[in-house]
């Protein structure tokens, strides 16, 4: 719990927090990752919330961002700008874009205007930093281009003088299935393949530049938010699927929040499970890590919730909302037909790809290996191709969370704190913000 006497440095040192730290003691949660300490950890990192002077920031040692503006890049952002004890120099194609303007308001922040594909940008960005974060989006380049882009970046920074470097992975489910073609994915394997060279290279070159594994999967707000391959739908006694046409918005008489996924049924009957993710502790790993560099070498850092299947999914919305909240579990063709994803199937998976290119999937391509992979991670939880190791990501961070429906409170609570209503008030509107870039700019834009 955020005690008083801190509260009130707060809103002295920045206005602009006062509401968000008023809610975080209102509902004894962290708002944002890098506001609890880690005091359970045996070597905690301690939060620092002083004012830092120009000279002081000046003084901090830099970490250089690839992915900044993404949303799990801009979790590590806030984590460790607002530690106070690292400067953040964040990549950006467009310092002036929305994602980058919100950045620009945090201290210990500045930008660097250029793109991951170029040598010279990479070099004028690694140069004279102590640590890197490097998350390069797959949605934009594709998993071809994304590889050689995550692999030149570690052989830059090493060669730079970068000391510690965390790579933003996902688990390499194509391997981990033991390379069964049905799990193939490749906005996962092109991060999980590059996740696993890196850690073979820390083998052999940790004593220069240490390395390791930030390694996340689906969010949370995927179930909630637009456009998402979890999309919640909203449905009445007279549809299936799609958002509720009726003219009256405020009557919710027989609306139901439906996940129509094809996950399999539940675990205990043999169905998948999910390891899903807080964007929100996603930055306090980050920060750990980098506070914490013997530890983090060679380390992938596997981080979730928990393993959940959409029925818990579904309990969960409707204990928080009081709305009734249903899964269904949709076989592949139904799921491609009318799902969140339908309108794109045929359509490259990356938008800066072409299907010219043979090493390029369409999305329907890409999603059904995603799914499958869920699919077989399921066994009564932490059973199956994808696990975690709870227990780790307890001593590392005592307060992360623990529950969809913790998870589900906590963002009801950020959406009435912001002026923009409760969860089901914004999921019955359509207005949960969009969670990844892409969906931002309309899956469009340069490298």
């Amino acid at each position: 719990m955020i005690r008083k006497p801190i509260l009130e440095i707060l809103v002295t040192y920045r206005s602009r927090w006062k509401r968000v730290f008023i809610t975080a003691q209102r509902y004894k949660t962290p708002i944002h990752p890098g506001r609890q300490s880690l005091k359970k950890h045996s070597n905690p990192t301690k939060l620092n919330f002083k004012d830092t002077t120009m000279s002081q920031t000046q003084s901090l040692p830099k970490i250089f961002i690839i992915g900044g503006t993404g949303a799990q890049g801009s979790s590590v952002i806030h984590s460790l700008a607002l530690s106070h004890k690292y400067h953040c120099v964040v990549l950006t194609r467009n310092p002036s874009s929305p994602r980058a303007t919100s950045l620009s308001s945090l201290p210990n922040v500045s930008f660097l205007t250029g793109s991951f594909a170029s040598e010279a940008t990479l070099r004028t960005g690694f140069t004279g930093c102590t640590g890197a974060f490097v998350n390069i989006d797959g949605f934009n380049c594709g998993e071809k281009t994304e590889t050689y882009w995550a692999m030149r970046a570690y052989e830059l920074a090493l060669e730079c003088g970068v000391e510690i470097f965390v790579y933003g992975n996902i688990d390499f489910g194509y391997r981990l299935s033991g390379y069964d073609a049905a799990c193939r994915c490749g906005h996962v394997d092109g991060k999980g393949r590059v996740g696993e060279w890196i850690l073979w290279q820390n083998e052999r070159n940790g004593g220069r530049m240490k390395a390791g594994l930030l390694t996340t999967g689906p969010y949370m707000n995927m179930t909630v938010a637009q456009g998402m391959p979890m999309s919640v739908s909203l449905e009445t006694p007279k549809m299936k699927g799609g958002a509720d046409d009726d003219d009256d918005d405020d009557d919710d008489d027989g609306v139901v929040a439906m996940w129509r996924m094809p996950l399999g049924p539940e675990q205990g009957e043999g169905g998948g499970a999910v390891p899903f993710v807080s964007l929100e502790d996603t930055g306090v790993y980050a920060l750990w890590m980098f506070d914490h560099p013997d530890e983090a070498s060679g380390l992938n850092l596997k981080t979730a919730i928990g393993h959940f299947d959409f029925t818990e999914v579904a309990r969960a919305f409707e204990t928080v909302t009081g709305h009734p909240a249903r899964y269904i579990d949709t076989p592949f063709s139904s799921y491609w037909a009318t799902g969140p994803l339908s309108s794109r199937a045929e359509e490259p998976s990356a938008y800066n790809s072409t299907l010219d290119d043979p090493s390029a999937m369409t999305v329907r391509q890409n999603f059904t290996g995603w799914w499958e992979t869920y699919r077989r991670s399921g066994g009564g939880g932490n059973k199956g191709v994808l696990t975690r190791d709870y227990e780790l990501l307890d001593r590392i961070f005592p307060e992360r969370v623990r529950s969809v429906e913790e998870w589900l409170r906590r963002e009801d609570g950020r959406g009435r704190e912001r002026g923009d209503g409760g969860l089901w008030e914004r999921v019955r509107r359509g207005r949960v913000r969009a969670v990844t870039k892409k969906n931002d700019e309309g899956w469009e834009g340069a490298l």
